[in-house]
């Protein structure tokens, strides 16, 4: 779909949008910093951060057990069902692009030997406790 400034609801020009969302953090959310405290506070070592395991980047890696981590946003990955208004189509086939690469990703590292553990963001910010037992169970402490 192309952007027409003057059937658009955005209170943005497409630049400034562009701009803002650029800013939107990839690397370092609350949600990936708060799963890592809690691994620290039980004693969980020898992870990796954000690092890129056949093309795909990766929130946490155990290397030697073979265990990859993703911290899933509920919207960049889906789970969120409410779209925005404007411009459906655009933010359909990109959540859609999303989910596709996220299986691709699971397909792959599971092919090659590793367990991969998908958590999702709202779990993580209400229980980060629960949701860090799923990779102690995997690592096998």
């Amino acid at each position: 779909m192309i952007y027409d400034a003057k059937n658009s609801m955005d209170v943005f020009s497409k630049d400034k949008r562009s701009e803002v969302m650029s800013r939107i953090k990839s690397k370092e959310t609350k949600c990936e910093i708060l799963l890592r405290k809690t691994l620290y506070n039980k004693g969980i070592r020898g992870y990796r951060k954000n690092k890129r395991i056949f093309g795909f980047e990766v929130d946490l890696i155990f290397p030697r057990k073979k265990i990859a981590v993703f911290c899933d946003s509920d919207f960049w990955h889906g789970k969120k069902q409410k779209m925005p208004e404007e411009n459906k189509e655009y933010w359909h086939q990109k959540l859609l692009k999303n989910k596709n690469r996220d299986k691709l990703a699971n397909r792959t590292l599971r092919e090659n030997g590793w367990t991969v553990i998908r958590l999702w963001e709202k779990d993580i910010l209400k229980n980060p406790y629960k949701e860090s037992d799923k990779i102690i169970k995997a690592i096998g402490k």
